[in-house]
């Protein structure tokens, strides 16, 4: 049995025949070819899979592909803009973020969803959104900085409240 779907994905309407057990990052992946988002745990704990699906971030190793029927789905690939990238992925590189980049993609995204809804988090709203992501190579403090830095240079006033939050 197979479902016929409709989506967007990164702004782009997209058709598929899935499986009903077919997973959204299976889609993205192997149909797509979206290898930004990555098998880590495929538990939903580590962040890896995440994509921002309806305005929300997901880990798509949880969402089965016909859910994503109707839906408009983001994964890191469209966060840039052509061949711009987004001032966060630009603020990612800056602060010495990206180390082994298996994460990097997950936190971009987190980011993203954080930002879009709150452009001066502090920094307790910063871990709390990045907290569905693990990585294993920074320790945290780079990324928490490329979060800050994103904030500031995407216009968000009040870099004084998250400094004093942090000290």
């Amino acid at each position: 049995m197979k479902y016929k779907i409709e989506f967007s994905v990164n702004g782009e309407k997209r058709k598929a025949e899935v499986s009903p057990s077919m997973r959204l990052l299976d889609l993205l992946r192997d149909d797509l070819g979206l290898t930004g988002a990555k098998e880590g745990c495929g538990q939903g704990e580590c962040g890896a899979c995440s994509v921002i699906m309806d305005g929300k971030l997901v880990a798509s190793c949880l969402i089965l592909a016909p859910q994503a029927d109707g839906s408009e789905i983001i994964t890191v690939e469209g966060v840039k803009k052509g061949n711009d990238l987004h001032q966060i992925q630009k603020s990612f590189i800056e602060a010495g973020a990206v180390q082994c980049g298996f994460c990097t993609p997950g936190m971009i995204l987190a980011t993203k969803n954080l930002l879009d809804e709150n452009q001066d988090p502090s920094s307790k709203e910063i871990k709390t959104a990045l907290s569905g992501n693990i990585c294993r190579c920074t320790g945290y403090a780079k990324i928490f900085d490329a979060v800050k830095l994103s904030a500031e240079k995407l216009g968000a006033k009040g870099s004084e409240k998250n400094a004093k939050e942090s000290s």
